[in-house]
């Protein structure tokens, strides 16, 4: 898998955490879930680091866009492996509401991701739970 560098990660994980926050439930879960999207991407970098820098990015900006573009330059592998990370997140708590469902639909479309692949990739976390 092609690497994502700091920066990109930083603002992926900041989308991670606004699809945590969506729900207004950032449980301890799904911190732990974002951490691990951080370490398949920066194994020497402090993830706990990384991820206060994401929640303050997440915090002043609701600019879904700025995020969306760091992902939409990168292969459909990394696609792939994003929106899997999203969907552990929103799965955690066993239920996604319309706006968790809204936010995926509204990703994929500004990442040019089908939205037959990401239902996929949906089901089969659901199914391995």
């Amino acid at each position: 898998m092609s690497k994502l560098d700091k920066e990109s990660v930083i603002g992926v994980t900041a989308l991670l955490v606004h699809a945590a926050n969506i729900d207004e439930n950032y449980s301890d879960h799904e911190k732990e879930l974002v951490k691990e999207f951080i370490k398949s991407y920066l194994k020497e970098e402090n993830s706990d680091e990384i991820l206060k820098k994401a929640e303050e990015i997440e915090k002043n900006s609701n600019q879904l866009l700025n995020y969306t573009n760091i992902i939409k330059q990168n292969s459909l592998e990394i696609k792939k492996d994003i929106i899997e990370h999203l969907w552990k997140v929103l799965i955690s708590d066993n239920t996604v509401d319309q706006y968790e469902s809204n936010l995926m639909r509204r990703i994929c479309g500004l990442i040019y991701f089908s939205d037959k692949e990401c239902a996929e990739i949906k089901l089969n976390l659901l199914n391995s739970k």
